[in-house]
């Protein structure tokens, strides 16, 4: 089972975090990889490893708020592999403030990154999926797309993950006549180079002490497990899924 031999994945923000990580996860289940980033530097690093394993990799640079490079990007991808499978809509930022504070410039920048791009990498994908009758598409969102909290004020990044979930169950009920599945993860504390110098402090510690049932932060591989599943051939009959991958975060 959740042997991806043969497949295509495309990912985004695949230079760093949880993006870099989930690539890694799908090259060990053989699928071939499409990884977009800004920094092509990191890609091509990111190729050399992963091919190690076996598989094809072609990096693109791509701003993922532009439509004109994701469709470049798109286009490239059909033309080397001839397909996509797999699209994981893993690219993100955020300017964090309250909702008193936010200023517009702030607000903007982070809807763009973290919810209009998923509308836009996944229109583009989608299209190249529907010629083939099939599909996998995961958006990483998160759990504060699911609740509020009273410990950091981020109410953009708030607002487009919880916008990213309901785009989820939209797009799941349009493209399921395309043999298209649509789930998202709803990853809780993770490191990555935005998360780390927040969730060292001995504040955020404890806090994630008091707040997570687990009692501690998400490891590196703790997203693989669900990502695998829902991109699978087995999970053929799983739509419109949000799975919160949090320690418990969200349970309480």
């Amino acid at each position: 089972m959740f042997d991806l031999k043969g497949q295509v994945a495309v990912i985004t923000g695949a230079s760093s975090g949880l993006g870099r990580q989930m690539a890694r996860a799908f090259a060990k289940q053989g699928a071939n990889l499409v990884v977009l980033a800004r920094r092509l530097d990191r890609l091509e690093e990111l190729k050399k490893e992963l091919e190690a394993e076996g598989v094809s990799v072609l990096p693109i640079a791509c701003d993922v708020t532009s439509s004109e490079a994701i469709e470049n990007a798109a286009a490239q991808a059909e033309k080397e592999f001839g397909k996509v499978d797999i699209l994981v809509n893993c690219a993100g930022s955020s300017k964090d403030a309250g909702v008193l504070e936010m200023k517009d410039e702030e607000w903007d920048f982070t809807i763009a990154t973290d919810l209009t791009s998923v509308f836009k990498v996944t229109r583009s994908f989608a299209n190249l999926m529907k010629k083939n009758n099939y599909g996998r598409i995961i958006n990483i969102a998160s759990m504060y797309g699911l609740v509020g909290n009273d410990e950091i004020p981020t109410i953009a990044y708030h607002a487009s993950k919880g916008g990213v979930v309901n785009f989820t169950r939209a797009a799941a009920a349009e493209l399921a006549k395309y043999n298209i599945t649509v789930n998202s993860i709803c990853p809780g504390y993770f490191y990555t180079e935005l998360t780390t110098a927040v969730l060292d402090t001995d504040r955020f510690q404890q806090f994630a002490q008091n707040h997570v049932p687990m009692k501690r932060y998400g490891k590196e591989g703790e997203l693989n497990a669900g990502a695998i599943f829902l991109a699978s051939k087995e999970a053929s009959y799983v739509t419109g899924v949000i799975l919160p991958i949090d320690g418990g975060y969200t349970c309480v």
